[in-house]
């Protein structure tokens, strides 16, 4: 059955154009069926140049590349985000935070709208830091809460308060755990994923230039979010639940933790370890994507 990308914006249809200004690309300039209609795939992620390592892996993997092909960035016109595509994946970089993911994902969607794709599966490859994980193990989100622990993302629209759903799909869930339990090199967990709004006081860091509490109560609070079923933090899957939930688009977070804030509040593992650390939820997706393209 076919599953298209719903669009919950009627004023679209009246537009001759629709420009995504941060792509660099538009429905006047560019035929976006061509260019992407075949894409089942997307895998969005913080870093441009982890995106671009992303679908070389994934070329690699599905044999679909020779070795040390460059991949060109569809959106270099413009220095917002980066875009890759091989085959049916799509690889998109969407900076760091709400705001950044936010305006690469209403344009990601009209993309993929625009196309005329169906059967869209998204993923967010990322990193966070870990509650009560050792470093390195991955973390495929059940929900994305705030930072008090709700399931939701709150938006303030036309001055008034938005409440959306932040759950995401679990038989995908299931389906990545299966996949890891499968390549069996690294722990994975499927847990509540915590999104802030900033990297330090909103994730009750000690380091930042301001701080205004102790140590205790950023261990209380923390052991808070252990309770709750938080395993992870990170700053983009509120957002990104709540966009592809309203689109109909089946969505999924994996996310590496890079050190366990019960013990610390610095990445101290060297530069090699890290590397290794941040290929594994692309070792995951893409392990996953190339068992879907062979089941169909």
């Amino acid at each position: 059955r076919e599953n298209f990308i719903h669009l919950c914006n009627p004023h679209l249809e009246k537009m001759k154009e629709d420009i995504l200004y941060h792509f660099a690309l538009g429905t006047g300039t560019h035929d976006f069926p061509a260019l992407f209609g075949d894409v089942k795939f997307v895998c969005v992620g913080g870093s441009p140049s982890r995106m671009k390592a992303f679908i070389a892996y994934i070329a690699e993997e599905l044999g679909l590349g020779s070795p040390g092909c460059d991949y060109p960035n569809i959106c270099a016109g413009t220095d917002r985000y980066a875009m890759y595509k091989v085959g049916p994946v799509l690889s998109v970089s969407h900076g760091m935070g709400i705001p950044s993911i936010s305006i690469m994902l209403h344009e990601l969607i009209k993309l993929l709208y625009h196309a005329k794709c169906s059967n869209i599966t998204i993923i967010r490859i990322g990193t966070s830091g870990g509650i009560g994980l050792e470093p390195g193990s991955v973390v495929i989100t059940r929900q994305s809460v705030d930072a008090t622990f709700k399931p939701q993302l709150e938006q303030v629209v036309l001055g008034k308060t938005v409440i959306r759903s932040t759950n995401l799909d679990e038989q995908l869930a299931r389906e990545l755990m299966q996949c890891s339990k499968e390549i069996g090199q690294f722990n994975t967990v499927i847990g509540n994923t915590m999104c802030t709004l900033d990297f330090y006081e909103g994730q009750g860091r000690l380091d930042g230039a301001i701080c205004l509490y102790n140590e205790e109560e950023k261990l209380q609070y923390l052991k808070k979010a252990y309770d709750s079923g938080v395993r992870n933090i990170e700053m983009e899957s509120s957002v990104f639940a709540a966009m592809c939930n309203l689109s109909g688009v089946k969505a999924a977070v994996v996310c590496v933790t890079l050190l366990n804030r019960l013990e610390g509040d610095q990445i101290s593992s060297s530069h090699d370890v890290l590397v290794e650390y941040q290929q594994r939820p692309q070792k995951l997706v893409g392990y996953f994507i190339k068992k879907c393209l062979e089941k169909a």
